[in-house]
C-alpha cells in the first residue's frame, strides 16, 4: 500500500506496530465511508482457529481486496471466550500473520457482537471494561449489539456504551432484530423500527457507520434441505432509510451456508459488511489431526455442547499442530476465501479504498 495509506494508521495503533512497520491496520469508521458508495462487501472473518488467518491473507493479497478480523463477546472476551483468544492475544496473532505474510493490503481488527442482554449496571460494566481493553489491545472498530432489549432500551444502552468508540474515531456498528416478539409476529427487522432506531441514536449525538439488522439469514450451518430466506425487498427499504441518516451501509449476518450466487447479489441490496465465523471453524477442523478432532467431539458429546466451545478447551493442542496440517488449513481457508472475496465483488476493493481516502483526507 502506499505510505500516504499507512500515514492514515490510527496514532495509537501506530504506536504498537511501531513507526517503521508496514502493517496497514485502518480504522473502521475510515474504511466503511470511503467504500459506502461502491457496490461490494468488506469480507469479516471470525478466526475462531488462528490456522485460517493466513489463508485468508494470502487471497486478500492477490485479490486486492480490504478484508476485517474479528472476534466477538463470546468467543474472546476478557477471559478468552470460548476461543482462547483475549482482546491482546487476538490483536497480536493477526499482526504477527500479517508480518510473517507480508501482508500489505489494509484491513481492520473489529469487535463483534459486544452483546448487553440486560440494563444491569453489572453487564454494562462488564462491556464498557471490554471496550476499554479492546481498544488498549488496537482494535478499530466495534459492534455495539442491545439488539436483544426493546428499542428504547438499545437506544439508552447504546448511549451509554459509544462514547470511546466515537472519541477514538474508530468504526462503529449497531444491531437490531434480535428483541423477542409475541408469537405469530416476525422477528425480521422493520423499515420503521430502523428509522425509530436510528433517529433516537442520532438525538443522543451518535452516528453509526453500519447497521446490522435481521432479514432472514441464519448463523451458523444450515441443515442439509434448509432453504436460505433472506428479505432482499426488505434489505434495500432499510439501507435507503440508512443512507438517509449517513450510513455507510448495512451488515449481512449468516453467510456461512448461503449460495454464493445469492451472496453476491447482497451488495445490490446495501450490504457493505458481510460477516463469516462458522465457515472458517469448518476450514480449520477439516485440516486438524484426526486424533485431535476425535479428542474434541468426544469432549463436546460428553458435555453435550455444540464443538465450538471446545476450541478453547483444546486451544494448546490446536495451536500446536503439526505445520502440514496449519498449512492445509492455510490453503482450505485461501480457497474459501477467494470465492468468497470474489463473489463480495471486493477484488481492488484495496485500490479503491486507497484512491478514496488519497484523495479525500479524513475528516476534510
Amino acid at each position: 500500500m502506499s505510505k500516504q495509506l499507512l500515514e492514515l494508521v490510527p496514532d495509537r495503533v501506530r504506536d504498537k506496530l511501531g513507526r517503521k512497520s508496514t502493517v496497514c491496520l485502518l480504522s473502521g469508521k475510515d474504511v466503511f465511508s470511503a467504500l459506502k458508495d461502491e457496490t461490494l462487501i468488506i469480507m469479516a472473518c471470525n478466526p475462531r482457529i488462528r490456522h485460517a488467518v493466513p489463508g485468508i491473507m494470502k487471497a486478500a493479497e492477490e485479490l486486492d481486496a480490504v478484508v476485517a478480523f474479528e472476534l466477538t463477546r463470546t468467543e474472546g472476551g476478557l477471559d478468552g471466550g470460548y476461543t482462547g483468544q483475549t482482546p491482546e492475544l487476538f490483536f497480536t496473532t493477526v499482526i504477527e500473520y500479517a508480518e510473517q505474510c507480508r501482508f500489505t493490503r489494509p484491513f481492520i481488527i473489529h469487535a463483534d457482537h459486544i452483546t448487553v442482554r440486560y440494563r444491569s449496571e453489572q453487564e454494562l460494566e462488564e462491556a464498557r471494561l471490554l471496550i476499554a481493553a479492546q481498544i488498549e489491545a488496537g482494535y478499530t472498530s466495534f459492534a455495539l449489539d442491545a439488539s436483544f432489549t426493546p428499542l428504547a432500551d438499545n437506544i439508552e444502552i447504546i448511549a451509554k456504551l459509544a462514547e470511546p468508540v466515537i472519541r477514538h474515531g474508530y468504526g462503529l456498528e449497531l444491531e437490531l432484530g434480535e428483541t423477542v416478539h409475541p408469537p405469530g409476529r416476525s422477528s425480521l427487522t422493520t423499515v420503521s423500527e430502523a428509522k425509530e432506531f436510528l433517529e433516537g441514536v442520532r438525538s443522543r449525538g451518535i452516528a453509526p457507520d453500519l447497521l446490522a439488522i435481521n432479514n432472514g439469514s441464519k448463523r451458523g450451518n444450515y441443515l442439509e434441505g434448509e432453504v436460505v430466506r433472506i428479505d432482499l425487498a426488505r434489505t434495500q427499504r432499510i439501507h435507503a432509510v440508512a443512507a438517509s441518516f449517513g450510513l455507510s451501509g448495512l451488515v449481512q449476518h449468516g453467510i456461512t451456508g448461503t449460495p454464493l450466487h445469492l451472496v453476491g447479489k447482497l451488495a445490490d441490496y446495501g450490504i457493505r459488511k458481510g460477516n463469516i465465523g462458522t465457515l472458517w471453524q469448518n476450514v480449520a477442523h477439516a485440516g486438524l489431526p484426526l486424533d485431535l478432532m476425535d479428542a474434541m467431539r468426544e469432549w463436546a458429546r460428553k458435555n453435550d455442547r455444540d464443538i465450538k466451545y471446545a476450541t478453547g478447551v483444546f486451544k494448546e493442542a490446536i495451536d500446536g499442530i503439526p505445520a502440514e496440517n496449519a498449512a492445509q488449513i492455510k490453503e482450505l481457508a485461501y480457497r474459501e476465501a477467494r470465492e468468497f472475496l470474489t463473489a463480495f465483488r471486493a477484488k481492488g476493493s484495496a485500490t479503491k479504498l486507497a484512491e478514496t481516502l488519497v484523495r479525500t483526507p479524513c475528516g476534510s
